[in-house]
């Protein structure tokens, strides 16, 4: 698959989070979560069923494929991953941490990301310190 822009992953995610991974989002929600214009939903949208990741019909709902759902878990993943890991083993405010999660999802490996894991689970953060 080619590689997306930083963009069109945020786009993935934001449908998978709005359709909790099974049903559809709307353009206007994915616009409000995005802070974009309807326009501009619907020009990614376009480009990414250009890459067969979403389905969209005008004014209906907007799909993942299974392409496209997989991408988006695959980056939700890692922006929970190192979410947790700043919050939780660094201490990094919720809202900075978030903010830098956003970036770093779109750049770091899943080899990285394993490795927080793996360390989370063997000191078994709980959010208590």
């Amino acid at each position: 698959m080619n590689k997306l822009t930083f963009a069109m992953e945020n786009y993935l995610e934001a449908i998978y989070e709005l359709s909790h991974g099974n049903s559809g989002a709307r353009v206007s929600d994915i616009s409000e979560r995005m802070g974009v214009t309807k326009a501009s939903v619907n020009n990614a949208m376009a480009t990414l069923a250009s890459k067969g990741l979403v389905t969209n019909e005008k004014y209906k709902e907007v799909f993942l494929t299974p392409a496209g759902l997989e991408q988006a878990k695959s980056t939700s993943k890692k922006h929970r991953t190192v979410l947790k890991f700043f919050t939780e083993v660094l201490h990094v405010d919720e809202n900075i941490a978030d903010k830098d999660a956003c970036s770093i999802e779109h750049v770091i490996s899943n080899d990285s990301i394993r490795a927080m894991h793996k360390f989370m689970q063997a000191n078994k953060t709980d959010g208590s310190n």
